[in-house]
């Protein structure tokens, strides 16, 4: 069912074509020294030459993180779509502009406001994915998501799959945080956090998130990092009602960067989150004739979803080195875990646990010295 959004159309730029021009005229600009600097033996001609051959690399070569990761091929027919073919703006003005033809959106933060963009209609599973590039520099208390909610249309049972990314300080790499609400019970966050084996800021990276009838995976570029399977325990707090696919820039800073401890420093705003590769293939239905949910089928969702044993070892290495945070271990905020977490003594629970503080923060390097020392001094 299509949302009735009035909307302010986003501004349509052709950014491609003007960074081009800027990298010609720093290419006139090189070539024009070199000029200087040669000999009068130099002749025009050759002078010509270097400056059309260095105008031909520019323009074919790709500069930076501005190329593209491959092509996921997670999902049968699942497909990349422009913006217009799926998606409303919901805030922000001007601080959304599309580039090349729809198929890049720039979502960007300053003292006005940040911004954001939804699919216009809702889905009951599917597979939702984008190539996200965040900014860089200073960004600390600027959060970016990408998530599905049906909150606007279930206000207080509302169902969430999050993809937030976490801005810090220079210096210091973004945290990624995925998080599942059910039914309202928020209350009851399920969240994790990791650290990227890349710099997220230098280039594309795909984020994607697979909803099925019995799992939840959440993809890094094409390894699962999280799998949330549904259990009779959950009940309805495993999503289950329609949801809406959502992209957003915001500030973040009573609780992004260490608690809230450093805030959006709008001195180097504006900050400019890229979305590509934009992809949502899931079932459409109508939120309050459920009915129509009853021809979606999986589409090949559960299929995907039966991960290969090469996919669950990726999975496992990347958990292993890269979670920063699980609630599973955290025995502060859940003296009794959740019900989907692994049993004290199991297997999964043993060899992560030691991994974890009784806060569900990883150990680093200091807390393992520290005990060793009070251990040693015993």
């Amino acid at each position: 069912m299509k949302k009735d959004l009035t909307i302010k159309p986003p501004l349509l730029l052709s950014l491609a074509h003007c960074r081009l021009q800027q990298r010609v005229a720093s290419s006139t600009e090189r070539v024009s020294e070199m000029e200087s600097s040669s000999s009068s033996s130099s002749t025009a001609p050759a002078r010509s030459l270097l400056l059309l051959l260095s105008l031909l690399v520019l323009a074919v070569v790709p500069h930076g993180g501005d190329a593209r990761p491959p092509q996921l091929q997670l999902v049968r027919g699942a497909r990349q779509m422009a913006f217009d073919e799926g998606y409303t703006q919901i805030f922000g003005d001007g601080n959304l502009a599309l580039l090349r033809d729809g198929r890049l959106v720039h979502l960007s933060l300053d003292e006005s406001t940040g911004a954001g963009f939804a699919s216009q209609d809702l889905f009951l599973h599917g597979f939702f994915s984008a190539a996200i590039k965040l900014p860089a520099d200073y960004a600390a208390g600027v959060v970016v998501a990408f998530y599905l909610s049906n909150g606007d249309t279930y206000e207080k049972t509302h169902d969430e799959l999050d993809f937030e990314f976490l801005g810090n300080v220079r210096g210091r790499e973004w945290r990624v945080q995925t998080n599942v609400y059910g039914n309202g019970r928020t209350a009851a966050g399920r969240e994790e956090r990791y650290d990227l084996p890349f710099d997220p800021t230098d280039g594309f990276h795909h984020y994607s998130i697979l909803w099925t009838r019995r799992r939840i995976i959440f993809y890094v570029d094409e390894t699962p990092i999280r799998e949330v399977v549904r259990t009779a325990a959950m009940g309805a707090v495993f999503p289950s009602k329609p949801m809406s696919l959502y992209a957003t820039i915001w500030d973040g800073s009573a609780w992004a960067t260490l608690g809230g401890r450093y805030r959006v420093n709008y001195k180097y705003a504006p900050f400019v989150a890229e979305f590509g590769d934009l992809v949502l293939h899931g079932c459409a239905v109508d939120p309050v004739d459920r009915s129509a949910a009853t021809s979606c089928g999986d589409a090949g969702y559960e299929e995907a979803a039966a991960l290969s044993a090469a996919q669950r070892a990726a999975m496992a290495a990347f958990r292993r080195g890269h979670m920063s945070y699980s609630y599973c271990h955290d025995r502060r905020r859940y003296p009794v875990a959740l019900s989907e977490c692994p049993l004290p003594g199991a297997a999964a629970s043993t060899a992560t646990g030691r991994l974890f503080g009784p806060d569900g923060m990883k150990y680093d390097g200091r807390h393992r010295r520290r005990r060793r020392s009070r251990d040693s001094s015993s």
